[in-house]
């Protein structure tokens, strides 16, 4: 079982934080217009032996909606006055998509202070395409998308029919074994955060290069990804040969090793995060 605590951010957000367990600090961030929910397969499952802390991000989950703040740096400021405000000390940032984005960020922003390790679940460097990209660098940034391809989903995402377009995205992030129950769900927590906020902080998101700060890394770190994940699998191995000393995993399709891997096989997942930390 977890509770919910509140901390406010330096610009005055108050974010909700699951939290339980004690030991070394998990800080599990969710993806894109995700939960701190989604994680409670990790947080039943760790909270035996580590201080699982899983965050809403500001205007997602139960967190306050606030009008501004939605970009990656922004996340990532939010992420260490967390840890500042609990004065967490040796943590393990845990992000999956968006989530490993604003720990590059904070890397960028902060470095190691106060960080052990670091879990890296299914997040491309770079995914907005460069047409005069050679197929090399197409590799290696995982890209999913082209700018017309941003433009077009995020209009989408603030429209009208901002609701099924992100159904449509994020119900696609499912090997075939997952449940419609377990997709619904995924797709209802996504819609807490409304869609303008959604679509501004997915075109932030999208507009991001991380490929000169992932080899920056110098802490131990763990990546996890999916092996038919709508993020390019050879992207995660590029991430892995970039960090001196990490260690890679990769869920098959039939280990539910698309995007969300981690609810569909919790038991797979938290089995290396246990023997990654120890």
């Amino acid at each position: 079982m977890y509770e919910a605590i509140q901390v406010q951010t330096s610009d005055g957000a108050v974010l909700n934080i699951l939290e339980a367990g004690s030991g070394q600090p998990l800080v599990m961030i969710p993806g894109w217009s995700q939960t701190a929910e989604q994680y409670k397969y990790q947080i039943d499952g760790l909270s035996d032996r580590y201080h699982c802390l899983a965050i809403d991000m500001r205007g997602h989950g139960d967190s306050e909606n606030v009008k501004s703040g939605y970009s990656i740096h922004r996340l990532a400021k939010d992420v260490h006055d967390v840890i500042l405000a609990l004065d967490l000390d040796n943590a393990v940032l845990m992000g999956h998509s968006m989530g490993c984005s604003i720990i590059w960020a904070y890397w960028e922003l902060f470095g190691s202070e106060r960080l052990d390790k670091l879990i890296l679940i299914d997040q491309a460097p770079f995914l907005t395409s460069n047409p005069s990209w050679s197929e090399e660098t197409l590799t290696a940034s995982g890209a999913i998308f082209d700018a017309p391809g941003v433009m077009g989903l995020c209009d989408g995402l603030a429209g009208p029919d901002g609701e099924a377009t992100s159904a449509g995205l994020v119900g696609g992030m499912f090997t075939g074994g997952a449940s419609e129950e377990m997709k619904q769900w995924v797709i209802d927590v996504n819609l807490k955060l409304p869609r303008q906020q959604a679509a501004d902080l997915l075109y932030n998101h999208c507009h991001q290069d991380w490929r000169a700060t992932i080899p920056t890394i110098t802490v131990p770190t763990l990546i996890v990804s999916g092996r038919v994940s709508l993020m390019p699998w050879k992207s995660q191995q590029w991430i892995h040969e970039q960090i001196g000393g990490s260690q890679v995993v990769f869920f098959e399709e039939e280990e539910g090793g698309q995007h969300f891997m981690f609810i569909e096989n919790p038991e797979k997942f938290n089995r290396h995060v246990r023997e990654f930390l120890g």
